[in-house]
């Protein structure tokens, strides 16, 4: 399954986004679900950190391979 370039850009910023509206409702939550929030909240935001710093060092590599083969 293929998806549209502007949402496959966008999931990174979405899962932090998300994440980080779970944080800030298990904080402002008095009673009910507090850690489970947290837990989704904290794991959502890993989950966007690591999809970005993977396609950030995906695509360093990838110029720096295009470069090398120009320079041949």
């Amino acid at each position: 399954m293929w998806l549209p370039r502007p949402v496959y850009e966008a999931l990174p910023y979405a899962y932090m986004l998300a994440g980080a509206g779970l944080l800030l409702a298990a904080f402002l939550l008095e009673a009910g679900p507090r850690s489970l929030l947290m837990v989704f909240g904290v794991g959502a935001v890993t989950v966007g950190l690591v999809f970005w710093m993977r396609r950030r060092d995906y695509r360093a590599a990838q110029d720096e391979y295009d470069q090398r083969s120009l320079d041949d």
